[in-house]
């Protein structure tokens, strides 16, 4: 990797946390806006969001999501289902152990 992904790895990583951090204090604007320029970062130097930061957030409206606040979780047919308030679905296989 180059010095210019390692550097916007690193800025990914600061955007993720600041976008946490936003949302946890009620600034969803805030949180919005770090995870598009996230985003448009990642588009730029070719390079994928961390999957941690990538399953908190919204693909249809770029909401930071905060289940019980602006997402509902839920578990069916071996998949996890998270919906945004916006309607955007998203989902994830679980192992059923």
């Amino acid at each position: 990797m180059s010095d210019d992904g390692t550097i916007a790895a690193e800025r990914i990583e600061v955007l993720a946390e600041q976008a946490r951090e936003a949302a946890r204090a009620g600034h969803s604007d805030r949180a919005q806006e770090c995870v598009r320029r996230a985003r448009r970062v990642a588009e730029r130097h070719r390079l994928s969001l961390p999957p941690s930061f990538e399953r908190f957030v919204c693909d249809r409206c770029d909401t930071y999501l905060r289940p019980g606040r602006n997402a509902r979780v839920r578990t069916q047919s071996g998949h996890v289902v998270v919906t945004c308030d916006c309607g955007g679905q998203t989902r994830y296989p679980y192992a059923d152990e």
